[in-house]
């Protein structure tokens, strides 16, 4: 399995996403975060099925602070049950992903 994971979370609104896309950043645990505005998203929901406008993040980090990552998104999100994946990266721009070793801090 590779080294670099990308985690994708979806949020009520750009503002939410924003918000814990900034947190993540800061405190290095990411290396980059790119907010999709205005997805589409239909799902069962309590017996139902939903849909609503969402902002999408995907987040690029090291696969060692992926628990780290879900526990933050999950502690800041006003979801009751946020989306939080984890997709491995396994092969890429080896410059790229040097960048996100040198930016996230060890996990």
């Amino acid at each position: 399995m590779g080294k670099y994971s990308i985690i994708m979370s979806t949020f009520p609104n750009r503002k939410e996403a924003g918000r814990i896309a900034d947190m993540l950043l800061k405190k290095r645990l990411v290396a980059c975060a790119n907010i999709i505005s205005a997805v589409e998203s239909k799902y069962w929901w309590k017996g139902k099925i939903e849909k609503g406008k969402e902002a999408l993040a995907i987040i690029k980090t090291r696969k060692s602070l992926v628990d780290k990552v879900i526990a933050e998104i999950k502690k800041n999100h006003s979801y009751d049950v946020p989306e939080v994946i984890e997709l491995p990266i396994l092969r890429g721009n080896g410059n790229y992903l040097k960048w996100i070793d040198e930016i996230t801090k060890r996990g």
